[in-house]
């Protein structure tokens, strides 16, 4: 019966999609002036992560409804880019935050988006923490612990590449799925011995006798790379390749501010993530902001005549997902090349 209930439930979730979408197609159609290329949307739905980088930053600080003030913008917040994953597939958001784990996901499985910005490489902003009165010192003190994750999420191959890294294997630890908000209850109430998460949760399980073993910036420098990605909807990009441009923009402005002022931005995020500004800065320290211009060149995404170096990024991370038995196959190297949106 449950069973039942819950595709009825799909089924009319679809028909509501499908219903607005139509509405916002026509809506869209009203607005757009000139051609199709120029068409600016009457509606856009962006689905963000409360993590600290640029655009987190435009959202707090308005700087996306200033660039379009003839655009009504929804803000839905995810927890986690697998949750991006499942609106972008059911069509629920028009652009999204998700990691490079759950983003390679979503190319082997078809899903109908791609790769337009990189919001962070990330550093120290991810990392395992564990109890310091566990006694857990090496990566061999480890065994038989139980450590959280959310599963297909950039911890989740960060966790399993440091295992290996250090000559453990999966079967060595209990490897728990569980989302942040479950990990931090977890934590407290002493039900796992460590978790690999990110902030603001990694920041509220150090303050209660978490110690740092391994980070996603030790790990990036052994060549695995993990990263926050801007994706977007195929048929949004293509209908609107000047908002795409345009959004970038202001991206790129908040990455301007933060290079320019990291105390004062750190003050504006203080409210969103819930902890001090020394704590925020210490956050914010933990991702690499880059911008549309650092983007073009060999080490990320290139240009669409010089491809760069960050579809190989993917393809690695597909080949551990495989092997992971996430995804049945990996895409070829073209599949992920073609992921990367360069504007129309």
């Amino acid at each position: 019966m449950k069973k039942f209930s819950l595709l009825v439930l799909v089924f009319i979730v679809g028909l509501i999609v499908s219903a607005c979408s139509g509405d916002t197609a026509d809506k869209n159609t009203d607005k757009a002036q000139g051609s199709a290329e120029e068409a600016i949307p009457e509606e856009v739905t962006i689905g963000y992560q409360v993590i600290p980088n640029a655009e987190l930053l435009a959202k707090e600080l308005g700087l996306v409804e200033e660039k379009f003030p003839d655009t009504k913008i929804n803000w839905v917040q995810f927890d986690s880019g697998r949750d991006v994953n499942t609106a972008m597939a059911s069509g629920a958001i028009d652009l999204g935050l998700a990691g490079t784990v759950p983003v390679v996901t979503g190319v082997a499985n078809d899903l109908p988006y791609q790769v337009y910005y990189i919001h962070d490489v990330i550093g120290e902003a991810e990392s395992l923490v564990v109890h310091a009165e566990a006694n857990i010192q090496s990566f061999e003190d480890l065994k038989g612990k139980r450590l959280a994750v959310p599963f297909g999420s950039t911890t989740h191959f960060s966790l399993l590449k440091a295992l290996d890294l250090n000559g453990l294997k999966q079967g060595d630890v209990q490897v728990l799925d569980m989302q942040p908000q479950d990990i931090l209850a977890a934590w407290q109430r002493g039900d796992i011995d460590g978790a690999f998460i990110w902030h603001p949760t990694l920041g509220k399980i150090q303050e209660t006798g978490g110690q740092i073993l391994i980070t996603a910036e030790d790990l990036a420098n052994e060549g695995i790379i993990t990263a926050d990605l801007g994706i977007v909807n195929k048929e949004f990009a293509e209908q609107y390749p000047q908002f795409i441009a345009d959004y970038k923009s202001v991206l790129d402005e908040a990455v301007a501010q933060y290079e320019a002022d990291a105390n004062a931005v750190a003050q504006k995020l203080t409210t969103v993530l819930g902890v001090s500004e020394e704590e925020v800065l210490a956050q914010m320290e933990g991702l690499i902001w880059v911008d549309s211009t650092d983007q073009q060149t060999a080490d990320y995404f290139g240009t669409a005549d010089q491809k760069g170096a960050f579809a190989q990024v993917l393809q690695t991370t597909g080949e551990f997902l495989v092997d992971q038995a996430i995804i049945p196959s990996n895409p070829e190297a073209s599949v992920f090349e073609e992921s990367i949106y360069y504007g129309n």
